[in-house]
């Protein structure tokens, strides 16, 4: 049987939609950080803020410089992480390969 669906106020759920909203803005702003080149893979996986922990790794490889979406799985699948993982859920091996893997520029 299926969860029963929260009932939120009418001002939950402006609150809601407004918190999701400023998450989809800093996670944009920090993939296009990322494409960019003023944040490193490495500065990333050391942010201690939910825009980033709750990023999707897959998402994060595809911004960096050079790395698209098929490169980007490709690595995944070489280093056994999930495509599905999310960066607050890998494992300090799995974080050393990648810093490995692509180190900081600079």
């Amino acid at each position: 049987m299926p969860a029963p669906i929260p009932t939120l106020t009418p001002e939950q759920r402006a609150e809601a939609l407004a918190k999701a909203a400023r998450v989809r803005k800093d996670r944009a702003e920090m993939r296009a950080a990322l494409k960019a080149g003023r944040l490193s893979l490495l500065d990333v996986l050391n942010r201690d803020d939910d825009v980033a922990r709750q990023t999707r790794v897959l998402h994060v490889l595809d911004s960096l410089p050079g790395i698209g979406k098929v490169r980007a799985r490709r690595h995944l699948i070489d280093l056994g992480i999930s495509e599905t993982r999310k960066v607050q859920g890998l494992g300090e091996r799995q974080r050393e390969r990648l810093v490995k893997l692509f180190p900081p520029q600079g």
